[in-house]
């Protein structure tokens, strides 16, 4: 029998998996085998999660970077790999947050990364972030990264990705950073999301499921347990379009969602969260229904619900098993969802990876 090839990696700031599961998900459907050899996450609960879904017995816990990296001697132990992969936090960099990027503690969270580069000298790195990183202070933050990439011996390509080009209906766009090691032979300006976009559309490794909008097997139309509704209190609030200081334009019933977020359990207005009126979900043309006009007064009459976890989770690209198995080790709504806001899009990942491998920009031993 042949020898499957093999491609390994290291998971950092891994959160719930979203890399690894469209890894294991992409790499079955190629009959090739993929190897995760140490993972990084600091926060104990997507870690329960983590674990919950994936055999890590035989890997290296590498818990919090920062003081993984201090010890030049850790990241010598490490096996050596094909691939890093890391999303490191983006809150430095958000259009929500302060935006103090790399000089924020968490926007050096990249320095960790480069000091494995450094040291371990992988074939290739994918990175993942909020677009704004690409943008902010006119471009120069992440011209300084693109600069340490170089340092350390890297050429890098990047381009923003949107989920809901993936077959995922939500809005979220991402800056995606491919490096690869310089004495590595690699075709420059092919790591475009147009492209990538187009060749996912015709690919036919396909584990991933594709949506064409929430009401394509991501909502359930059905009325969901009473706790998922908001209150008459609540409602004016969530569909409020805000006030002389803060204006908004707050929209229920939203056929492509709007990209999660990790503090969505504590509800915001809907020019920033997801919410659907069961009168929407039970029309039997819901197109019709779009169109017609309702007041602020009108839709707060209708029975109006945020998301469940577990459809956040889908909107991500997550199974049924993956939300079964976080609810057995005790997985709290609130955590699920955060750590869904939190998430890389599996289907993105799955997309990307794929095109790297078929226009061997990715190389297998």
């Amino acid at each position: 029998m042949k020898k499957k090839k093999v491609i390994t990696y290291i998971d950092l700031f891994s959160g719930i998996g979203g890399v690894r599961n469209a890894m294991e998900l992409l790499t079955n459907d190629l009959n090739i085998e993929s190897k995760c050899l140490a993972f990084s996450e600091i926060d104990n609960f997507a870690t329960t999660s983590y674990k919950a879904n994936y055999d890590t017995s035989k890997e290296i816990e590498m818990g919090d970077i920062v003081e993984f990296t201090k010890s030049k001697s850790n990241i010598e132990k490490l096996p050596d790999f094909d691939i890093l992969f890391g999303g490191f936090p983006c809150q430095p960099f958000s259009m929500m947050g302060k935006q103090l990027g790399l000089d924020d503690e968490r926007g050096g969270l990249f320095f960790s990364v480069a000091k494995i580069l450094n040291v371990k000298k992988p074939r290739y790195v994918l990175l993942e972030n909020v677009r704004n990183l690409y943008t902010h202070e006119k471009g120069k933050t992440y011209k300084k990264l693109k600069k340490e990439l170089n340092k350390y011996g890297y050429d890098t390509q990047e381009d923003i990705f949107n989920t809901s080009d993936f077959g995922l209906p939500q809005h979220r766009r991402r800056l995606y950073i491919f490096a690869t090691r310089k004495d590595l032979i690699t075709n420059k300006d092919v790591f475009k999301a147009d492209l990538i976009k187009e060749y996912s559309k015709k690919s036919k490794n396909k584990s991933i499921r594709y949506h064409k909008n929430v009401l394509d097997n991501i909502l359930d139309l059905k009325e969901v347990d009473e706790k998922y509704y908001l209150s008459k209190k609540l409602k004016p609030t969530i569909l409020s379009n805000g006030t002389k200081n803060f204006k908004s334009n707050s929209k229920i019933n939203q056929l492509i969602a709007r990209p999660l977020t990790a503090t969505m359990a504590k509800m915001h207005r809907a020019c920033q969260d997801n919410y659907y009126s069961q009168e929407f979900l039970n029309s039997k043309c819901k197109e019709t229904y779009l169109e017609n006009e309702f007041s602020k007064r009108e839709e707060a009459e209708h029975k109006i619900r945020k998301l469940t976890p577990w459809e956040a989770l889908k909107l991500q690209g997550f199974n049924k098993k993956f939300y079964i198995n976080a609810n057995k080790v005790g997985i709290s709504n609130h955590q699920l969802y955060k750590q869904a806001g939190n998430a890389v899009s599996v289907n993105t990942v799955y997309s990307v990876i794929d095109y790297l491998l078929h226009y061997k920009l990715i190389s297998l031993k």
